[in-house]
């Protein structure tokens, strides 16, 4: 148990990709928990569609749709915030595993925190009409950081989850797999 703790909590020593990605999955799990079973219990889920069918005002469904939204960008920065330190523990020690001090997954933390925070301050939005209501749509800056940010995710998933690390004792440790 002290060891399933320690990976999620210190970033000290090297960890195998099989460690990664057993670390990794068992964070995904916790994320989709929070999202559909505790967040829609404290009224942070997705918005109450049967209710906004009710209205024909496209003011009060533009209004609605805006603070579901607004609501959901929220949440969504509050789990990034809860799920940020475990994710940086993990991947750390799988980048320590490559020789590597691991500054591209802070870098990629640090800008995935700076869009969630855009998106939940409302920030980089505009409103597009569909058919009389107006939707919030991500305008095309934050379009093109969510892009990027992407590919630079698709990066970090390669590096961390596929190639092998360092043969050997390296600065951060022994090797996980014992290779000498």
């Amino acid at each position: 148990m002290d060891k399933i703790i320690a990976l999620y909590t210190t970033t000290e020593g090297r960890i195998g990709r099989q460690q990664f990605w057993i670390g990794a999955l068992i964070l995904v799990a916790i994320n989709i928990v929070i999202s559909l079973l505790i967040f829609p219990l404290i009224g942070l889920g997705m918005p109450n569609f049967a209710a906004l069918s009710t209205t024909s005002d496209p003011a009060a469904l533009t209004a609605a749709l805006e603070g579901a939204i607004r609501t959901s960008a929220w949440a969504s920065l509050v789990l990034y915030v809860i799920m940020a330190y475990p994710y940086y523990a993990l991947s750390i020690k799988r980048r320590h595993d490559k020789d590597n001090a691991g500054l591209d997954v802070l870098i990629y933390l640090g800008l995935t925190f700076v869009m969630l925070l855009l998106q939940a301050l409302g920030l980089g939005m505009t409103l597009t009409d569909m058919g009389g209501i107006m939707v919030p749509t991500p305008s095309m800056l934050l379009s093109i950081i969510g892009i990027v940010l992407g590919l630079y995710g698709l990066y970090l998933l390669v590096v961390l989850g596929f190639l092998k690390g360092t043969t050997g004792p390296n600065q951060f440790g022994p090797d996980p797999l014992g290779g000498a």
